[in-house]
């Protein structure tokens, strides 16, 4: 038995609905700036650590002292 024209109508629109929302979906997961910015902050938790901040400030001295202690050889 054929189906009724409108309710065909409506089930497409339906489905073509349901597409662009799964699409707008996608678009904000696979956003490039997203990962970034969640990286980002990834980073920065990490450097707010005390444990890592001062470990790197006693590397950056320990560096800069072989610098300088190398170029007054």
């Amino acid at each position: 038995m054929a189906r009724d024209p409108d309710t065909i109508q409506r089930e497409i629109e339906q489905a073509r609905d349901a597409l662009a929302a799964t699409l707008d979906e996608l678009a904000v997961k696979a956003n490039p700036k997203q990962y970034v910015d969640q990286g980002k902050d990834a980073v920065r938790a990490r450097l707010s650590d005390p444990r890592v901040k001062y470990a790197l400030i006693g590397v950056g001295v320990l560096v800069g002292v072989l610098v300088v202690r190398r170029l007054f050889r």
